[in-house]
């Protein structure tokens, strides 16, 4: 174990016993080697692997009952529904806990950031995958330019064999997937913060050879368009998706009026549309600008595949979900998170994230230039970055010609 881990992070709560929170649950004990409670409304069923995982029943909504749960934890991951995430946040932060969640939803987050001034301990929510890791990603390829211009974020959670004429199964969350669907997007158009439209913003792209679709989803991009914003020509964060799924998705939405109808568009999709474990991530940003005294392209790719923890098999977006919050736990626990106040996704250096003992499941997009590159460093050594982060120039389109 790390000399500098102590016992300020050695008691862990996890909210929500879903595929997910038995994973993150399942990691912070295999790789941490610690106690940890897993909660539920209802007793999540015991797993093959379940060596120090502790379960509980727990109503979260119940305030006395989730402030004597938290006796005696340091840390808190929530992986429970986005509309929790701000009462739980504000429970851990009157009762001295450090705050994780996976939360896409804006408002969530812009609530939780609310605490902070007040917060004595770490408040870091989106840290799982989108928002999560792909901010730290894009945040290391904006800093490899010398003038910056454009940075395109893309992730899917995909089925491997898309049969139905939706072109999609289900592999995580059906509440997760509506809001994004359903909310304002966040990007940076012209060098101005602006808010667009979800399943806008429609495009194809080829990905190693194979054909894909993206447009605009909400959330995925977390606190990094306030970061970036004076820095960067063009921001924006779209879903991948097979040809054809966001035209069936359009027709749900607006044709049917479903949009409107949120609780039946649930029932819908969750009727019609099955449940998948078989299931890809895929990862890719772009970024584009000056370096060296000339025009560049910059783009890093992964695919993640699902695989064995303690015993048990774990999707792709299981997998990938869960070591985006236990790698930035394991910063705290080793000195390299701030140890009090709100920390962006974007503030955690991607090559530190990498060097954590989950880090390996998304060892593709590590930066082999990083340790020579001018304000590179080290694996294991990324800072994490002050925040606001420090300036990225940006041209406009016809300066920024090599």
């Amino acid at each position: 174990m790390n000399p500098i881990e102590n016992d300020r992070t050695r008691r862990v709560l996890v909210l929500g016993a879903g595929k997910v929170g038995s994973t993150v649950a399942d990691m912070v004990a295999e790789y941490h080697h610690l106690p940890v409670t897993l909660a539920d409304r209802m007793l999540p069923p015991a797993e093959p692997g379940d060596r120090g995982v502790a379960r509980i029943v727990l109503d979260v909504e119940e305030g006395a009952a989730l402030a004597a749960a938290m006796a005696g934890h340091q840390v808190v991951i929530n992986a429970l529904p986005f509309h929790l995430a701000a009462h739980v946040a504000a429970t851990a932060c009157a009762h001295g806990l450090h705050y994780f969640d996976l939360t896409e939803d804006v408002a969530a987050t812009a609530a939780i950031r609310a605490l902070a001034p007040d917060a004595a301990t770490l408040l870091m929510p989106q840290c799982g995958l989108a928002p999560g890791v792909i901010g730290m990603l894009g945040m290391q390829l904006a800093g490899r330019f010398d003038t910056l211009r454009d940075v395109h974020l893309r992730v899917g959670a995909l089925p491997r064999h898309a049969t139905n004429r939706l072109r999609y199964a289900l592999t995580w969350s059906i509440d997760g997937l509506i809001n994004e669907y359903c909310n304002p997007c966040a990007a940076i158009v012209q060098g101005r913060p602006v808010s667009v439209q979800p399943l806008e913003g429609h495009e194809t792209l080829l990905l190693e050879g194979e054909a894909y679709e993206a447009f605009n989803t909400s959330g995925g991009l977390g606190t990094l368009a306030e970061t970036l914003t004076g820095r960067v020509r063009n921001l924006d964060y779209k879903t991948l998706r097979y040809p054809g799924h966001r035209d069936a998705m359009d027709f749900l939405l607006h044709d049917l009026q479903l949009f409107e109808r949120r609780d039946l568009l649930r029932q819908v999709l969750e009727h019609a549309v099955p449940h998948s474990r078989e299931d890809v991530v895929i990862v890719f940003a772009s970024a584009t600008g000056e370096r060296h005294g000339r025009f560049e392209q910059l783009t890093r790719m992964a695919r993640i595949h699902g695989g064995r923890l303690r015993g048990v098999d774990r999707t792709a977006i299981e997998l990938a979900t869960a070591a985006g919050v236990v790698g930035v736990f394991e910063l705290l626990r080793t000195g390299r998170l701030p140890a009090r106040g709100f920390v962006g996704q974007e503030q955690v250096g991607l090559e530190a994230f990498l060097s954590t003992r989950v880090g390996s499941c998304y060892a593709a997009l590590g930066d082999a230039a990083s340790a020579s590159s001018p304000g590179g460093s080290r694996p294991g050594h990324a800072p994490v970055h002050a925040w606001p982060p420090s300036p990225i120039r940006y041209r406009r389109a016809k300066e920024a010609r090599p």
